[in-house]
């Protein structure tokens, strides 16, 4: 043989290894692409109705939403009714309860003392211009640091 054939053949060889080994590797890359098809597969028929719950799932719980938010609103609504109401009593009975109790508390004070027969009290008179030096003491003032 000479030196070409020898070269031709090794050329020949070579070439033939390099398709043998490219023919073993997309067969398995082949299987492995089957492989990932059918985990693929699995994976979607899971996740398809996994998906559909978790949308039913948040779809009740936006529904609840709404409810408690509305429920919070009338809630909100009831205690502003509540305190306009309690505004109003006060504005409409406050006032003149208040005076029907301090003349009730008047009269039972003057019955009081023409019951024991004693005179009104007169106020001392009040000075505009001075103030009095125990005034500005106080009573409170003293004790402070009594224990």
């Amino acid at each position: 043989m000479s030196g070409g054939e020898v070269a031709g053949l090794l050329v020949a060889v070579f070439w033939a290894i390099l398709v043998s080994f490219l023919a073993v590797v997309l067969v398995r890359l082949a299987q492995t692409l089957k492989a990932a098809t059918k985990l693929v597969t699995g994976v979607t028929e899971q996740a398809v109705p996994l998906l559909g719950e978790a949308s039913a799932t948040v779809r009740s719980a936006q529904t609840q939403l709404d409810r408690v938010d509305a429920i919070a609103t009338d809630v909100q609504e009831v205690a502003s009714n509540a305190s306009a109401l309690s505004s109003t009593v006060s504005t409409a009975f406050g006032g003149p309860l208040v005076k029907v109790a301090a003349f009730g508390y008047g009269v039972r004070r003057a019955l009081g003392r023409k019951r024991k027969g004693e005179t009104p009290h007169t106020p001392p008179p009040v000075v505009v211009s001075r103030t009095l030096p125990g005034a500005r003491r106080g009573g409170r003032g003293r004790d402070r640091g009594r224990g």
